[in-house]
């Protein structure tokens, strides 16, 4: 059966990829499953220059979830041009590299240091990062930051440009049209959620920074929904994420609008997940007599 999807000019060869941040850029997954077999490699987010990340502990397990408040920690964009961009294209992967910035330049800058790169496919752009353009609020709350951001970085390069938004908004839809109208060639969602944990014993918070980003099987609901109305409020192919742990997850969240999805929170419990999920994705499409994994995309009969 035909496997293979388009997001926004990015070919994959499959409909498969990993959330960022849950997967590194792979090496230390390639001795469980063949990295270059995903649809696409997207990378743990980078930045200009390498960013410390939050004070510890900044993990913390909750049912059917995780908290995390990493705070984007990564050695920066040249340590990823020299070290794990050439791994990647000497396994075959294809790649999908995800742009943090601090501030708006700060994203076309990052871009305009991996365009110098032809196995870099296509950018995520992490718009969930604080502004400091904007007095600390994340790039993706309001709809004049994120066309803004995202029409400099559709100036710096012509290569596939996925916009990811956080779910932390009032109207999603309104956010993802800004986002397309400003020149996204596909959208993905959902980012964590904001959450917190506490430890009664201690009556503390269990996270340094109090709150974190929440993920896993708990927001899958909320993401399914998110994934439905966007899909339903642009023509730009979505990337869709939040709680995948097996195939009919996936085909969920294609049958909600999706044409790609990402496994993320999964990723630490099972090393095998993405693999897992493409082969879950397929015994469906068996099942169902699916020659073509497109055919499922906005199938959902409502």
């Amino acid at each position: 059966m035909a496997l293979a999807v388009d997001l926004g000019g990015l070919r994959m060869k499959n409909p498969v990829t990993v959330a960022s941040g849950t997967f590194a850029a792979g090496r230390e997954f390639h001795d469980f499953v063949d990295v270059a077999s995903l649809g696409a490699v997207t990378t743990k987010g980078v930045s200009l220059n390498g960013w410390e990340g939050n004070a510890s502990p900044r993990i913390a397990e909750t049912p059917c979830g995780m908290l995390n408040s990493i705070g984007l920690q990564n050695p920066g964009v040249r340590h990823l041009l020299e070290h794990d961009i050439p791994w990647l294209e000497s396994i075959g992967a294809t790649t999908m590299v995800n742009v943090s910035g601090h501030s708006f330049q700060e994203y076309v800058e990052v871009i305009e240091a991996l365009e110098q790169s032809q196995a870099v496919h296509a950018y995520e752009v992490n718009i969930s990062c604080p502004n400091v353009d904007a007095g600390g609020m994340a790039m993706g709350c309001r709809t004049d930051s994120v066309e803004r951001v995202v029409s400099m970085c559709r100036e710096a390069t012509a290569r596939p440009l996925i916009v990811k938004l956080t779910p932390n908004v009032t109207d999603i839809a309104e956010i993802a049209r800004a986002a397309e109208s400003a020149g996204a060639d596909g959208i993905s969602l959902i980012n964590t959620l904001l959450g917190m944990a506490i430890d009664p014993e201690r009556r503390r918070p269990q996270l340094a920074r109090v709150v974190g980003g929440l993920s896993g099987p708990a927001v899958k609901p909320i993401a399914l929904r998110m994934v439905w109305e966007v899909a339903r409020a642009v023509q730009v192919p979505v990337l869709g994420m939040g709680g995948i742990a097996s195939g009919a997850d996936a085909v969920e969240f294609m049958l909600a609008g999706a044409t790609a999805v990402a496994v993320g929170t999964a990723n630490f419990v099972d090393p095998q997940a993405t693999v897992k999920v493409i082969d879950g994705i397929a015994d469906y499409c068996e099942r169902h007599g699916v020659s073509d994994v497109n055919e499922l995309i906005g199938a959902l009969e409502c």
